[in-house]
C-alpha cells in the first residue's frame, strides 16, 4: 500500500481571506484533496468505496498553521498513511511553499456502513498481517 503522495495545489482567490491569506478552514479541504489523490493513486476511488457501501468519516482532524499561505501561492500538499487498523486510517499532512513548512495536521478517519456504524475497512483498504 502506497505510503504517501505529493499534490500541487494553487491557492485560488475564493479560498482567501480579506488580507489575501488562505482561510483557517480551507487547509482541512486540502487535506481531504491528499486523502483522495493517495487513494486514486492506488486505484481506489471515494466513489467507489462509497457504491460498495464503505463511509470514510473524519472522527478527529488536527491543524498547527506556522506560517501564512497567500492568494495564487503554489504548495506542495504532502500526504502520509501513519497508520492503519481494521477500522481507522490515520494521516498526517505537511504544506510546503517553497520547502517552507507552512502547516502540518492530522486525522483519523472511521470506516462506517450506510447507517453509520463502525464496520471493518475493505479488503484493498485493510492492513496486510
Amino acid at each position: 500500500m502506497l505510503r504517501s503522495c505529493d499534490i500541487a495545489i494553487r491557492v485560488r482567490y475564493a479560498e482567501t481571506d480579506r488580507m489575501g491569506l488562505l482561510h483557517h478552514a480551507q487547509y482541512l479541504v486540502y487535506f481531504e484533496q491528499g486523502r483522495t489523490e493517495l487513494l486514486r493513486q492506488q486505484g481506489i476511488s471515494y466513489r467507489d468505496l462509497e457504491d460498495a457501501g464503505y463511509f470514510l468519516v473524519v472522527v478527529a482532524a488536527q491543524v498547527k498553521y506556522r506560517r501564512p499561505a497567500y492568494y495564487d501561492d503554489l504548495l506542495t500538499l504532502r500526504t502520509m498513511l501513519q497508520r492503519l487498523t481494521n477500522v481507522r486510517i490515520e494521516h498526517r499532512y505537511e504544506l510546503y511553499r517553497d520547502g517552507e513548512l507552512l502547516a502540518e495536521g492530522a486525522t483519523t478517519l472511521a470506516c462506517v456502513d450506510r447507517a453509520g456504524k463502525p464496520q471493518a475497512l475493505p479488503g484493498v483498504l485493510r492492513p496486510q498481517g
